[in-house]
């Protein structure tokens, strides 16, 4: 059995190669191990130091790697897509796609793999996720012995109403309240496991979304076409929340923005659309500037990268 681990990278190569060598610690037991860096057109020194690590990894592990240079920034749909597909095509049984923006526990991928063999019609499954100390939504809330057993990540629910995701236990402190597998309305892009077969079965990311709800909307598709989505609590890792993009940031009104709507149209009851509609006139007449950009791009169907950029 062979699992890839795919990790995008854009111009943060100290996060990346603080989870490459948190996964080098990773254990291994009963399949081979592959770590495909997608480079998405970084402007730094990423190439070259992430070339420079793997290398050392594979003397120091023996676990074989690859990075993959994009020609241009794809965004995190076609970017981690061009990863997906890389390690299918060279035999891959399962993908762990996972934020570079991460740091993983030693037992993710062995409690992950536990959870599959569990549950074998499971498409798509996520881990329970802490914030990295200090990384911490409300760090004055807590004790010092707390810190890394904050949850950011356990389950997600998703309001059809207001076209948002939320995900389960998050700020809460761990005290085992989240220990059981259990169906989940989408697993987080953040770190997913995906099985092969699911894959084939249902397509990858929808690159229309460029970043932002492809992975509530590859969760659906999988549901749809009968395979289910979880939460284990068999593996965890810890995540430096909101690195690439901040909450209220000009990328965040703007892809949000199209996003909801290009989902919400696509997927949503009818008096859910028609809020969205109506929703969308208020951007337009008073919304922030790349809210207004954002709607404006979705009636005239421009998607991926759209207007971001220009």
């Amino acid at each position: 059995m062979k699992v890839s681990v795919v990790i995008l990278n854009w111009n943060r190569p100290k996060d990346t190669s603080q989870c490459l060598e948190s996964i080098e610690k990773i254990q291994i037991t009963n399949f081979k191990l592959q770590i495909i860096v997608v480079d998405n057109n970084s402007t730094d020194n990423s190439v070259a130091r992430i070339k420079k690590q793997l290398i050392s990894l594979k003397k120091e592990s023996g676990i074989t790697s690859e990075i993959i240079e994009n020609k241009e920034n794809l965004g995190f749909a076609e970017g981690n897509n061009i990863g997906i597909r890389h390690a299918l095509n060279h035999g891959a049984d399962y993908v762990l796609l996972l934020n570079n923006d991460t740091f993983v526990g030693r037992d993710l991928i062995n409690g992950l793999i536990a959870t599959t063999k569990q549950f074998p019609k499971a498409g798509l499954i996520s881990p329970k996720i802490y914030f990295a100390k200090g990384y911490e939504f409300h760090k004055e809330r807590y004790k010092d012995k707390e810190l890394g057993k904050i949850i950011w990540y356990a389950g997600g629910d998703f309001d059809w109403m207001n076209v948002y995701g939320s995900n389960h236990g998050v700020d809460e402190v761990d005290k085992g309240q989240f220990e059981k597998v259990k169906e989940t309305d989408f697993a987080t892009g953040a770190c997913m496991l995906l099985r092969k077969k699911a894959l084939e079965d249902v397509g990858l990311f929808n690159e229309k979304y460029y970043m932002y709800l492809e992975d509530v909307e590859l969760s659906l598709r999988m549901k749809n076409a009968g395979w289910k989505v979880l939460y284990s609590p068999k593996g965890h890792l810890w995540h430096k929340a909101a690195q690439s993009t901040r909450i209220g940031s000009d990328l965040n009104n703007y892809f949000t923005t199209r996003n909801r709507l290009l989902f919400g149209m696509r997927y949503a009851k009818i008096r859910t659309r028609f809020a969205l509609y109506r929703e969308s006139l208020r951007f337009l007449a008073s919304g922030r500037k790349w809210e207004k950009i954002g709607v404006r791009d979705f009636y005239l169907r421009r998607f991926g990268k759209g207007s971001w950029g220009d």
